[in-house]
């Protein structure tokens, strides 16, 4: 199945694609280590802001090239003002270094009009090696039951269930479980639940950095709880558990909690082998307007 549906879109690689092209970030000078320049891409806008997760495998891949260890363990973001497309610089920190991991810390900043820096979002994360881990799983984690491919639903499917931009939908290949997306017909389901197989449009197999895109790019679980338009994050932290195989992905979020204004979102992003390959949680404020 895997085959068939990556056949049909055009087969770029990790390191030659739009996504890396887009989390580029360049050393601004040799000779003062840690600092990035990078050009946040309108192609990654959600209704008015760029996407959080987005932002975050922008900060990953300064952190992998300044840290010793280039895969991320885990990857804890607050999210101080919303980001806009244009230039921006990365500043990070190596806060501590061992033989089989590394922590460091990271600050997106843009500029205000009078050319001032504005923080947009600080990062804390450790990095490892997830190639030198051991084989043995112990779980009882078991992938969402999603159905086939060909029988879930894509943007094309349904009205779109916002207004503003969406231009991140045409840099991904979602399809929803159709069980979860009674939302977007007015008739939301109420549990709080949203699934369904991803990958990116040009067809880039999955690697450490685009997951911690995927935990973000699926449709708030808002939605399926009556509640539409911008769901801003306020903290993401992501678990990167092991490299992913090619394929598609199987994605799940959840919320059990909506209180206060803010609500929980729990994902869980399963590879072509079955494998839990990530895990995040993060709060979110929760929309204002009712479907």
């Amino acid at each position: 199945m895997y085959g068939s549906v990556m056949a049909q879109v055009a087969q770029a690689t990790i390191g030659n694609s739009e996504f890396d092209r887009d989390t580029a970030v360049a050393l601004r000078d040799p000779g003062v280590p840690g600092v990035y320049d990078a050009e946040l891409s309108a192609g990654w806008t959600i209704i008015t802001a760029v996407n959080g997760g987005y932002l975050l495998a922008l900060l990953g891949r300064a952190l992998g090239d300044a840290l010793p260890h280039s895969d991320p363990f885990t990857v804890s973001a607050h999210y101080l003002t919303p980001s806009a497309p244009g230039p921006a610089v990365i500043r990070t920190e190596t806060i501590r270094t061992g033989r089989t991991l590394s922590t460091g810390q990271a600050s997106l900043f843009q500029y205000a009009e009078d050319g001032t820096e504005v923080e947009r979002i600080r990062v804390l994360a450790t990095y490892g090696d997830l190639d030198a881990l051991p084989g043995e799983v112990r779980t009882t984690a078991l992938p969402p039951a999603i159905p086939a491919y060909r029988d879930c639903l894509g943007p094309s499917d349904g009205p779109a269930p916002i207004p503003g931009s969406s231009a991140i939908t045409e840099r991904l290949n979602i399809k929803l479980d159709p069980a979860t997306v009674g939302w977007a017909v007015g008739a939301p389901s109420g549990k709080g639940e949203v699934r369904g197989w991803f990958g990116l449009a040009d067809g880039r197999d999955a690697d450490p950095l685009s997951l911690l895109l995927t935990v973000d790019a699926l449709p708030p679980t808002a939605f399926d709880l009556g509640l539409t338009g911008w769901t801003p994050t306020v903290e993401l932290t992501t678990h990167i558990r092991c490299r992913p195989a090619p394929g598609l992905l199987r994605v799940s979020i959840t919320t059990r909690n909506l209180a206060g204004g803010f609500l929980e979102e729990d994902a869980e992003v399963w590879d072509s082998a079955g494998r839990l390959v990530a895990q995040s949680r993060q709060l979110a404020k929760a929309p204002l307007a009712r479907g």
